[in-house]
């Protein structure tokens, strides 16, 4: 009796052991990597005879979100629920049928994120898309479907929206292009809204030239000579919140504008002041900000007005839905719809307007600017930084510029990081589509070449990394010396010193920012090093010589100001203050 029930346990475990690996393995071996919601088929008109040209598409598969209407089909919207509770389409999105009459061929539906009112990937419902380029971590929403069919090249391309990321944020994750074009671009018609003010109709693909192709056809865009860019602006503000290194991913923008266009269409731009000195709206929205996000508060009080439209125009539209399904969705939707008043509504509304007014004057016709797509490498599966407050705040940062300016915006690859995808961001101003366009077609094969020199370049010689990231910080640090933050030059003229010790300039910049604090001995310090590594530099002893007046050392402070003049004879700052010190002393 013993040895037959022995042997049923022994057959037991056996058969658990073999669910339990079947289970861990359908988490990683996914049928079209869990993609899909629906496979279908939308066949093209067939093509012209020759000679005329064939259709622009032709030969092309697409896939689009589960948030489209296509005739026949329920568009599921990321839930069951959805799904059970609403009717077929009684005829396809205008943009669907765009592609396929252009020539491509629809294959299926992919899975969004429930509702499509999150940026992650996860959905309960459907499980997350398996990232092709990082299975053990998400893939990115709302259109985490349609990321990861182009990503593992299941689809030439396919359609997803983008609200606050849908398509940046998950292109980025899994290492693709990914385009968000100018609001009101793309027709939204046969589009379940999310929040009409913000939605705009995006697409991924990995080939520039068809991301290209399918913009023309989507913005109906006559061909037409392409235009280059006549200024790069890098936000150096938001790459300070990037966890890669920046230099990883500026440098290889910066080498690359440099070889097509030249190092002079490059600038450095602070995109938080220049929007708080711009968006009035702002102001009113910053009381909340914490002390800790002051540097920060410009983009952040943006983020908070573009999650507060966000959240009212998806109640607007599917608050008596959700009441009478609330046991079925995600808890995490319901606690994120909470009342806002209809004068904060209109702060944000202006708030709006005015970043579109503001980014468009920067850019102009012939500006991009260049930021982060993400804060980081894509975050691991379950991982806590998923549902992270911070972390969201952070990441709608990044997307909150094009969003409530209504800017377009291409996510851009930049190869791996630590074994993960990484990338940044070009954007134009609003209407400035064929020109993003263009733009990304022109650089890209350059930009991946270039991946290919900084990653090499990087291992074979750190020193000289070293050196290119401290000049990067000593650049940041003379940004915020002319904008009068002397504490963060100090911050980033110190991050250039540890970098690179033996540069005189930066020991003397630093000095010029302590001046300014009245931190006169600390400035003294930094002008003897700078003179001890470059006898001959004549700012670090118009510096010391300033210091040592302020801290009683006349004498020595002539000696500087006269040897300032000994290596630079008509310098009207040392003449001036070696007159002043003799008649103190006469």
């Amino acid at each position: 009796m013993s040895g037959s029930t022995n042997l049923w346990v022994l057959l037991g475990l056996g058969l658990a052991g073999v669910l339990l690996v079947t289970r861990k393995l359908r988490r990683v071996v996914k049928v079209d990597l869990g993609a899909f919601v629906e496979r279908l088929e939308l066949l093209p008109p067939p093509p012209p005879p020759p000679p005329k040209a064939p259709h622009p598409l032709t030969g092309l598969t697409f896939a689009v979100a589960d948030i489209f209407d296509i005739y026949g089909y329920v568009a599921g919207f990321g839930t069951p629920e959805w799904t059970r509770t609403h009717d077929c389409a009684t005829q396809t999105s205008p943009v669907v049928l765009a592609l396929v009459e252009g020539g491509a061929t629809c294959v299926g539906k992919t899975v969004i994120d429930e509702m499509a009112f999150s940026i992650t990937g996860v959905n309960k419902h459907f499980d997350t898309p398996t990232n092709p380029a990082a299975p053990e971590r998400i893939p990115g929403g709302c259109s985490s479907g349609s990321a990861v069919a182009v990503a593992g090249g299941i689809v030439d391309f396919s359609l997803g929206v983008d609200t606050i990321g849908g398509v940046r944020v998950p292109g980025g994750f899994c290492g693709i292009l990914g385009f968000r074009p100018s609001h009101a671009a793309v027709s939204n018609v046969g589009i379940i809204p999310v929040s009409p003010s913000l939605d705009t109709v995006g697409w991924f693909a990995k080939d520039p030239s068809i991301l290209r192709r399918v913009g023309h056809i989507l913005l109906q865009l006559p061909y037409a000579d392409s235009r280059q860019p006549r200024n790069i602006m890098i936000a150096d503000d938001c790459f300070e919140l990037s966890k890669i290194p920046a230099s990883r991913l500026t440098q290889v923008v910066i080498k690359s504008v440099e070889k097509l266009l030249g190092r002079q269409v490059l600038k450095h731009v602070n995109l938080g002041n220049y929007l708080a000195s711009k968006v009035c709206s702002l102001r009113e929205l910053q009381s909340g900000s914490k002390n800790g996000e002051s540097k920060l508060s410009s983009l952040v009080s943006l983020a908070n007005a573009m999650r507060v439209l966000y959240t009212h125009e998806f109640k607007d539209n599917h608050m008596e839905w959700i009441n009478s399904v609330k046991s079925a969705l995600d808890s995490n939707i319901l606690s994120s719809l909470s009342s806002v008043s209809s004068e904060r509504i209109g702060v944000c509304h202006s708030a709006r307007n005015e970043a579109r007014l503001a980014l468009n004057a920067l850019l102009k016709d012939d500006g991009i600017l260049v930021l982060p797509t993400v804060l980081g490498l894509p975050p691991k599966l379950n991982s806590r930084e998923i549902s992270s407050e911070g972390y969201n705040l952070h990441t709608l940062c990044l997307t909150a510029a094009a969003s409530m300016s209504g800017c377009c915006q291409v996510t851009v690859p930049l190869g791996l990081y630590e074994k993960c995808p990484v990338s940044v961001s070009f954007i134009a101003r609003n209407g400035g589509d064929r020109f993003l366009l263009d733009t990304i077609q022109t650089m890209y094969s350059t930009l991946q070449e270039q991946i290919d020199v900084v990653q090499k370049s990087s291992v074979s010689s750190t020193s000289a990394s070293k050196e290119e990231s401290a000049e990067i910080a000593k650049e940041k640090g003379n940004l915020a010396y002319k904008e009068k933050q002397w504490q963060k030059a100090i911050n980033l003229y110190t991050e250039a010193i540890k970098l690179n010790g033996k540069n005189a300039t930066y020991y003397s910049n630093r000095a010029a920012a302590y001046l300014e604090l009245g931190s006169y001995r600390q400035a003294e310090a930094d002008c003897t090093s700078a003179i001890n590594l470059e006898k001959k530099n004549v700012k670090a002893y118009l510096r010391r010589g300033t210091a040592r007046e302020m801290l009683g050392y006349y004498k020595e402070a002539v000696e500087d100001f006269k040897y300032a003049l000994v290596l630079e004879p008509t310098n009207k700052t040392a003449n001036l203050a070696v007159n002043r010190l003799n008649k103190l002393f006469q």
